[in-house]
């Protein structure tokens, strides 16, 4: 692909180490530009790699008249990003060609560096687990989901030293049969389960992770939990053997589909095969959803530096939901739990 243009900030982030909410960039043969307002060139002067920052008031205009200079006939472009306007002005002077993804293909396989910033993503959303764990034991009893919500965010963000991956998800007993519960107005009590979803933002890298467990005085966000429900330790129990099944499953080679399969097996021979309702993971990098998807009809194959979640779970209507999710990455041919 030797000609194409990119516009998401993240796609533009790893193209050259640098973005803004207002540029594109465009790598034509050998040759790469990133255009952008006044707001932004000083800046993007300083920490663009790679590519030769033009200013611009309109960005389409101004790469257009590149495209037309260089002589490029033909250019690559993500039809999932790019918008039909953008489409419109441009394809009056160059063909585009679509190329779904192109930036998430880029991305699927991480470099050594990106491994290492991911790796210390999860760490860091880790101890943030630890400190909500905390707050939980000494001032969350009593406190509805919103209030637990509103913590978690802060607790997370650790003083504005780290960002969001995403919105944490809080969630207490039938709440948590919901997989992207919104906080409600119930109840934190000594005996209910919670299942939390959060992750931290670390030089851009994104972490995911989730836990349920029981709430008690001495819990934690371990993955050996106890319930006092029958039911509730059998649900636990199997989404915590389809989970391991699957990370032993994935292995370099590994069609992401039979990952996927592997999880899904165990939770169907429990009887809960129909409430595993999503896929069993995704890639996460610099968005918190990338490739690989490890579901039923992916086609990925699994290769060394890729970075992705492995997440059953079990949700049934009205009574609860398990979740149990971790990252794992494809280092030195090996399956790591980040």
């Amino acid at each position: 692909m030797k000609s194409y243009i990119v516009q998401n900030e993240n796609a533009l982030f790893h193209e050259c180490a640098f973005s803004c909410d207002n540029a594109l960039f465009l790598k034509l043969n050998d040759e790469a530009f990133f255009i952008t307002d006044a707001r932004y060139t000083t800046e993007a002067k300083e920490r663009v790699k790679n590519a030769t920052v033009v200013e611009a008031k309109e960005l389409l205009k101004a790469a257009r008249a590149i495209i037309k200079k260089q002589g490029i006939k033909s250019l690559f472009y993500d039809p999932r990003t790019m918008s039909a306007q953008s489409f419109q002005f441009l394809s009056k002077s160059v063909k585009l060609l679509p190329a779904k993804n192109l930036s998430l293909k880029k991305r699927e396989v991480k470099s050594e560096d990106e491994v290492k910033l991911l790796r210390q993503a999860v760490d860091e959303g880790a101890r943030a687990f630890d400190r909500f764990c905390e707050f939980i034991k000494k001032d969350g009893i009593g406190k509805s989901e919103e209030e637990l919500f509103f913590n978690a965010e802060l607790i997370f963000k650790d003083r504005g030293r780290l960002g969001l991956s995403f919105s944490p998800i809080v969630a207490i007993n039938e709440n948590a049969a919901k997989p992207h519960a919104l906080p409600s107005k119930k109840i934190l009590k000594e005996g209910d389960l919670l299942l939390l979803d959060a992750g931290v933002t670390y030089e851009r890298y994104h972490s995911d992770r989730t836990r349920t467990v029981e709430i008690g005085a001495d819990f934690n966000f371990g993955k050996a939990q106890k319930f006092k429900d029958k039911t509730r330790q059998k649900v636990y129990d199997s989404v915590l053997l389809a989970q391991e099944a699957a990370i032993k499953k994935a292995k370099v080679g590994v069609k992401a589909s039979d990952i996927d399969k592997a999880a899904r097996d165990v939770i169907e021979k429990a009887g809960y095969g129909k409430y595993f309702i999503h896929s069993t993971g995704h890639g996460v990098g610099l968005d918190i959803h990338e490739l690989p998807v490890i579901s039923s009809k992916s086609s990925a194959v699994i290769q060394e530096g890729m970075v992705f979640t492995i997440e059953p779970g079990i949700y049934l209507p009205n009574e609860f939901g398990v979740r149990i999710e971790d990252m794992v990455g494809v280092i030195d041919g090996e399956i790591v739990v980040l």
